[in-house]
C-alpha cells in the first residue's frame, strides 16, 4: 500500500480541482480570501519544484452571489448564469494577482461540451493546454456557465476535472474537498465511519459507499460525483486522490509521497481514442 503512495512523487503533470465549499465560508458562502491565498502559494511551490499544474476551480457562482448579495443558491438557470458571468471575472482577477506575487502567470480556459463533440475543437483545446504549459503558465479551468445551453453541460467540476485530466494526458488528479477522503459512510452523520485509504478494485463496488448527495449550499455534486471522476480517469491509467482542502499545504505533502486522503489507483484498460472514450463516459 505504501508503494502506491510513494509512486505519487514521480507524477509530473497534475490537475488539481478545488470546489466551492473549499474556497468559501460555510456560514456565508462568501469567498475565503485567506484560503485562496494559501492555495495559490501551495500551487506555486509545486510549480517551482518542477511540476506542471492545471487548476480546475469552482467558485464563480458563489463569488457572483456574494457580489450581487444573493444569500442563497440560484434557483433558475438564468440566475445561475448571471452569477457565473459576474463571479468568474472577479475570481480569475484574484487568481491573476495572487499568482503574479510569486512570479507566475495564470491563464483562463473556459470549456463547453462543444470542445469534446467536435474533433477540431478538441485538438485546438489540447494544443492550447500544451502551449500554456510550455510557457510555464498555470491554466485555470472552469465550465463556461454563462453560455451553457443545458442545465449544466458537464454536470459539475468533478466531471470537468476528470475530462481535463484526460485531455491533457496528466499523471494525477487531486480533488480537494471538505472531508479527509472517501469514508465507509457519511462522516458528518456517522461517527463510526472509517476512512478508505486506497481503492484498487473496480470502482463499481465503491459507488454504493458514495451517496449521491451534498451537504453544501455553495457547490454541486458530492462524494458520488468524485467517485465517478475516478471511473473516468482510472481506466486511462491515471491515479486520483480525494483529500481535505482545509489546509492547501496538503498538496505539497501528497506529492512528497505522504499518505493523505483516498487514493484511487489507475489501471489502463480504456481505448486509445481519448475523445471517443470521454464521449462514451459523459453520455451515460
Amino acid at each position: 500500500m505504501k508503494d502506491y503512495w510513494e509512486k505519487i512523487k514521480s507524477k509530473k503533470r497534475i490537475v488539481i480541482k478545488v470546489g466551492s465549499s473549499t474556497l468559501t465560508y460555510k456560514e456565508t458562502g462568501n469567498l475565503n480570501y485567506t484560503k485562496l491565498e494559501k492555495l495559490v502559494r501551495a500551487i506555486s511551490d509545486l510549480k517551482n519544484s518542477g511540476k506542471e499544474v492545471i487548476l480546475v476551480s469552482s467558485g464563480a457562482v458563489a463569488v457572483g452571489r456574494e457580489t450581487l448579495k444573493i444569500g442563497r443558491r440560484p434557483k433558475t438557470m438564468a440566475e445561475k448564469q448571471a452569477c457565473a458571468a459576474i463571479g468568474q471575472g472577479k475570481l480569475i482577477m484574484n487568481y491573476y494577482k495572487l499568482f503574479a506575487e510569486y512570479g507566475l502567470v495564470a491563464s483562463q480556459v473556459l470549456m463547453t461540451r462543444y470542445s469534446l463533440d467536435h474533433q477540431k475543437s478538441y485538438n485546438n483545446l489540447q494544443n492550447t493546454f500544451q502551449e500554456l504549459l510550455n510557457y510555464g503558465s498555470i491554466p485555470i479551468v472552469n465550465e463556461n456557465d454563462a453560455i451553457a445551453t443545458d442545465e449544466i453541460e458537464f454536470g459539475e467540476n468533478d466531471t470537468l476535472s476528470s475530462i481535463v485530466t484526460a485531455i491533457t494526458e496528466s499523471d494525477l488528479l487531486i480533488l480537494l474537498t471538505d472531508t479527509d477522503g472517501l469514508y465507509t459512510d457519511d462522516p458528518f452523520q456517522n461517527k463510526d465511519a472509517k476512512l478508505i485509504d486506497i481503492v484498487t478494485s473496480e470502482i463499481n463496488d465503491i459507488q454504493k459507499v458514495a451517496k449521491k448527495s451534498s451537504d453544501s449550499d455553495v457547490g454541486t455534486g458530492g462524494m458520488y460525483t468524485k467517485v465517478l471522476a475516478g471511473k473516468i480517469v482510472n481506466p486511462l491509467g491515471i491515479d486520483m486522490i480525494i483529500a481535505n482542502g482545509k489546509n492547501p499545504n496538503i498538496l505539497n505533502k501528497i506529492v512528497s509521497g505522504e499518505k493523505h486522503g483516498t487514493l484511487f489507483v489507475g489501471r489502463k484498460t480504456a481505448e486509445d481514442n481519448i475523445r471517443q472514450y470521454l464521449l462514451s463516459k459523459i453520455e451515460k
